[in-house]
């Protein structure tokens, strides 16, 4: 799948199947979170990837959306050892995101309800916090699947978004 194709198609997943994700795909996943671009190169974030179902179940109390950890395939925690970067932290998780996206695989960022909690269950140290877990699986029948044969053009015209007109000045705000 192109990337702005996986961009502009990408959808949120939040039904599994059960299957497992395949080591090659989910080292794909990785890597496209390990090469996302960071400020001066300091790449403040580490991963945590957990498959562990039993696992995943007893931390979903800890997310906004419980239900997101317990039926997916993986999971993978995004720590950031530096609160100032969370834009690099976001830059990683959209690059695994539609890595995921472009092999078949859906994802969906899950936002922590107790950070504390997360942090202390996954011995995440001092200073550094989760801002997001992406929850990773094969998207379940009715679930939003990749389309990788659509055209970009089709897949804009049919999402519920803001057309440009109302969202991009020229120059300055409101012009």
């Amino acid at each position: 799948m192109e990337a702005y194709l996986a961009i502009v198609s990408k959808r949120e997943v939040r039904d599994y199947l059960p299957d497992p994700i395949r080591e090659e795909e989910m080292n794909q996943i990785l890597e496209a979170g390990r090469a996302s671009g960071s400020s001066r190169n300091r790449q403040h974030w580490r991963f945590i990837l957990m498959r562990d179902r039993k696992r995943l179940r007893e931390l979903s109390v800890l997310v906004t959306r419980p239900a997101n950890l317990t039926g997916c395939a993986a999971a993978i925690v995004v720590v950031l050892t530096n609160p100032r970067a969370q834009f690099d932290a976001g830059r990683a998780a959209q690059n695994m995101m539609l890595a995921a996206w472009s092999l078949g695989i859906g994802s969906c960022p899950n936002t922590p309800a107790d950070e504390p909690g997360l942090k202390t269950a996954l011995r995440v140290p001092g200073e550094a916090g989760i801002p997001t877990i992406i929850s990773l699986g094969y998207p379940a029948p009715g679930a939003p699947r990749p389309r990788p044969r659509a055209k970009p053009e089709e897949v804009l015209a049919r999402i519920d978004r803001l057309p440009l007109k109302d969202l991009v000045y020229r120059e300055v705000y409101g012009g």
